[in-house]
C-alpha cells in the first residue's frame, strides 16, 4: 500500500537564539512553543522527545523508528544520488564543508546526534545538489583558470534539487505527459529562490552557482552581481570576506532595494501604500524569473512547462503574472482569472490555447526525502 500520509510534522526555528521555538502538527492539532536549542544536536533530542512525550506523541517509543532520511545541503561532485550515510560516506560529505560552511557542519551534527540515540538505524542522506549533476560542463563551469576548478572545485553546483526534482517528476505526471521530449522549467520562488531547466527529466542548467547566492534576486540575497562591484565595495566600506558575504547574502535582495521588506507580501503592502521603493523591488524581482525563464527557453530549445513553486511561487500570483508577462513569444497565455484564484495548489493558470502550460505545483521535498529513505532502505 503506498501510504503517504503524514503522521507529524513540525521544525524548530531561531537556532542557536535565545527566543528559539518548535512547531508541532500531529493528531489533527497545532501547537508552539519556546524551548531553549543552544545548536543542532539539542534540536535533534528535542524533536525526538516530543515524538515520543506529551500530548501530541505519536511514538510509544523511539524505536518504532525505522529510518530517518537527512536533507544534506551540498554534495559537491560526489553524489548524484541519495546514499545511505555510511561512515566512508560522511567522511566524503565532511570534505566538502568548505562549500558550504553554514549548512554542511550542521547537517553533520543532525546525523551524529540520530546515531548517539539510535545507533543501529539507517539513515539516508538526499543531496540539495545531487538534481543538478547532470548538467554539462558548459554549463556548470565558470571561465576562471581550469585549475581552480581541479584544486579547489569552483563552478556551478545549484541548489533547491530536490524541490525541482519533485515539481518537476509531478507536473508530468499531473499533466500527463512523457518525460522524453519533455522540456519543463520549474520556478522555485520563495525567501530564496532558484529556477531550473529540465530536458527529458534531467537538469540541463540552473541559476543557483558555487553557493545559493547567485541567480535570482531573493528575499535577502542579491543575487547576480557584477564581481567588479564586490570589490569595489569592499574597498569603499572597508568590508573583508566576511562583511561583503553578509552584505549580499542578509542584507541584499528585497530587503536591500525596499529598505526594510524582505518578504513579497510585505513589498505587496507597501506597493499598494504608494511607496515607490517596494514597487522598484517587485519589478526587479519579477524580471529576473522572466529573464531567466527566456533564456532556459533559449538552452532547452523551447518549453513546453513553465511551473512555479515555494512560497511566492505558490501563492503570490502577482510573482506569476509579472514573471510571464511579455512571454506571449513563446506560447505563453496566462488566464487572468486562473491565475488570481490559485494559490497552493496543483493547478493548471494558463489558458487552453496556451502552447506553453503555466502551472501551479507545490513542493515537497519531505515526501521525496522520505521515498528515497525508503528505497534505500529496502534496497
Amino acid at each position: 500500500m503506498d501510504d503517504r500520509s503524514v503522521i507529524a510534522s513540525g521544525g524548530i526555528e531561531k537556532i542557536g537564539l535565545p527566543d528559539s521555538f518548535i512547531k508541532v502538527k500531529a493528531k489533527g492539532q497545532k501547537d508552539q512553543f519556546d524551548v531553549l536549542v543552544p545548536e543542532h544536536t539539542a534540536g535533534v533530542q528535542v524533536i525526538f522527545k516530543v515524538l515520543t512525550e506529551g500530548n501530541l506523541a505519536v511514538l510509544n517509543d523511539l524505536h518504532e523508528i525505522d529510518a530517518v532520511g537527512h536533507r544534506m545541503v551540498h554534495g559537491g561532485e560526489k553524489f548524484s544520488k541519495s546514499v545511505l550515510l555510511t561512515p566512508e560516506v560522511m567522511e566524503q560529505f565532511a570534505a566538502c564543508n568548505d562549500l558550504a560552511p553554514l549548512h554542511n557542519p550542521a547537517n553533520i551534527k543532525g546525523v551524529n546526534a540520530v546515531k548517539a540515540l539510535l545507533p543501529d538505524l539507517p539513515q539516508v542522506g538526499v543531496f540539495d545538489t545531487a538534481f543538478h549533476q547532470t548538467m554539462p560542463d558548459y554549463a556548470y563551469m565558470y571561465a576562471l583558470p581550469y585549475e581552480l576548478y581541479k584544486k579547489h572545485g569552483v563552478r556551478r553546483y545549484g541548489f533547491h534539487g530536490t524541490s525541482h526534482r519533485y515539481v518537476s517528476q509531478r507536473v508530468l505526471e499531473f499533466l500527463g505527459m512523457p518525460v522524453e521530449g519533455s522540456k519543463v522549467i520549474t520556478c522555485h520562488i520563495g525567501g530564496g529562490a532558484s529556477i531550473a531547466a529540465v530536458k527529458d527529466g534531467k537538469v540541463v542548467d540552473t541559476s543557483m552557482g558555487l553557493t545559493p547566492l547567485e541567480g535570482l534576486m531573493m528575499g535577502t540575497r542579491s543575487g547576480d552581481i557584477d564581481a567588479g562591484a564586490v570589490t569595489f565595495l569592499m574597498d569603499k566600506l572597508g568590508l573583508d570576506t566576511k562583511g561583503i558575504s553578509n552584505l549580499l547574502n542578509k542584507q541584499s535582495g528585497l530587503l536591500g532595494v525596499s529598505e526594510g521588506r524582505s518578504d513579497f507580501r510585505d513589498i505587496l503592502a507597501g506597493i499598494a501604500e504608494g511607496n515607490d521603493l517596494a514597487r522598484l523591488a517587485k519589478e526587479m524581482y519579477t524580471y529576473r524569473i522572466k529573464k531567466y525563464i527566456g533564456s532556459y527557453a533559449a538552452a532547452m530549445g523551447g518549453v513546453d512547462v513553465i511551473l512555479f513553486t515555494a512560497g511566492a511561487g505558490e501563492n503570490q500570483y502577482e510573482v506569476r503574472e509579472g514573471a510571464t508577462r511579455g512571454l506571449e513569444f513563446l506560447g505563453v497565455e496566462l488566464d487572468d482569472a486562473k491565475n488570481r484564484a490559485c494559490r497552493a495548489t496543483e493547478a493548471i493558470i494558463s489558458k487552453d490555447s496556451s502552447r506553453v502550460k503555466v502551472c501551479v505545483i507545490p513542493t515537497d521535498e519531505e515526501l521525496m526525502i522520505a521515498m528515497d529513505t525508503l528505497a534505500l532502505v529496502q534496497a
